[in-house]
């Protein structure tokens, strides 16, 4: 038995240690580590996974803190993804692996994981949804995505995500109309964390006003949503009864007033994300959802391997430099190198097309 094979059935045995040290291969994409991924797959799809964003400052850790702790309280295993900024020393993240959560600290059925933004975008997509694959088939019923930011960044992470929270602290309507112009918009449930502050009441009332006018949550407004456009409507107006027909509606934005803090709240933000789930299912989006996350991950996956297959062919005409020369003298162009590059490419997908056919 390899090691890789050792440490897969280490972490489907339960072992945190394997699980840490899958994390970290996938992380680092260390050799063999899409063997380990492609293992994982027959053993996941039992979490319920939740991605929790929002502004700076809005208490996401906190927020995450206490509901790993209730979680555990009922009687749930917890994993926790923090996706921290990262060091422009080391690359790694700052916040290490989150001291800061001290409510669960020792409590081996919390696994919190901190990985690095590293500013790469795609990567980090990648990585986080595999990493939580793994603690999936670890067997974590639990599995929190804990955003640093609330940029484009953050709402391609939090597609991983089954459900999406996001966290807006008391504050002006300009607050609000900041946040409008794309994170709103993956909004399953709205949480108004601080919400002994003032201004939280105004907060709230602006939510509900532009939940009412259809300019927010469910992923209204774009192609940049959190679900998928064909099932955007029914979306928007679930109030967890069926119609006339026996068909689920839809699902109406909720708004949870926090005091992460006190752990005020806590309860009816997990009660609400219980109901999303129920919706998920009775409404057959869940399953949209996993088809699109699929799709998604097999067209970066290819993208990955051809950009790295045509990277190989730039080395052997000499790299990129070269060829960039050689268009400066005007001896051809991007448009045709580009072309020549791809030509065996396309040989190969036509001639095994063709044995295909006649296999």
């Amino acid at each position: 038995m390899s090691s890789d094979e050792e440490l897969l059935e280490a972490l489907l045995a339960g072992e945190h240690r394997a699980l840490a040290r899958v994390i970290s291969k996938i992380e680092n994409r260390s050799p063999g580590y899409r063997n380990l991924v492609s293992e994982l797959y027959a053993h996941t799809g039992e979490a319920d996974v939740i991605g929790i964003t929002g502004s700076p400052g809005a208490g996401k850790s906190t927020l995450v803190d206490k509901l790993a702790e209730t979680y555990r309280d009922r009687g749930e295993t917890v994993g926790v993804i923090a996706i921290d900024p990262s060091s422009p020393f080391t690359g790694g993240a700052v916040l290490g692996d989150r001291i800061r959560m001290a409510s669960t600290v020792g409590d081996m059925d919390v696994f919190v994981r901190s990985m690095s933004a590293r500013g790469t975008l795609g990567g980090l997509s990648t990585a986080t949804a595999d990493a939580v694959k793994a603690m999936d088939a670890f067997g974590k019923d639990k599995i929190i995505i804990e955003t640093v930011g609330a940029g484009q960044n953050e709402i391609d992470i939090v597609r991983t995500a089954d459900t999406v929270a996001v966290l807006v602290p008391p504050g002006s309507g300009d607050d609000i109309q900041t946040l409008k112009a794309g994170i709103l918009e993956i909004a399953d449930v709205f949480v108004v964390n601080k919400a002994d502050r003032p201004g939280s009441d105004r907060t709230v009332q602006e939510l509900r006003d532009m939940i009412q006018l259809g300019d927010g949550g469910g992923g209204i407004g774009g192609d940049g949503g959190h679900h998928s456009q064909e099932i955007i409507d029914a979306h928007d107006d679930w109030d967890g009864e069926t119609d006339d027909e026996g068909e689920t509606a839809g699902w109406t934005t909720p708004i949870v007033e926090t005091v992460a803090t006190k752990g005020e709240g806590i309860d009816d933000l997990i009660d609400e994300f219980a109901n999303h789930r129920t919706y998920l299912v009775d409404s057959g989006e869940h399953a949209e959802q996993v088809r699109g996350r699929y799709a998604e991950e097999i067209r970066t996956l290819l993208r990955e391997d051809v950009h790295a297959l045509l990277e190989d062919r730039l080395a052997e005409r000499g790299g990129i430099d070269d060829l960039a020369e050689s268009v400066r003298q005007g001896e051809t162009d991007p448009y045709s190198i580009a072309g020549e590059l791809l030509d065996p490419v396309e040989d190969c997908l036509d001639e095994l097309e063709t044995t295909s056919e006649n296999g």
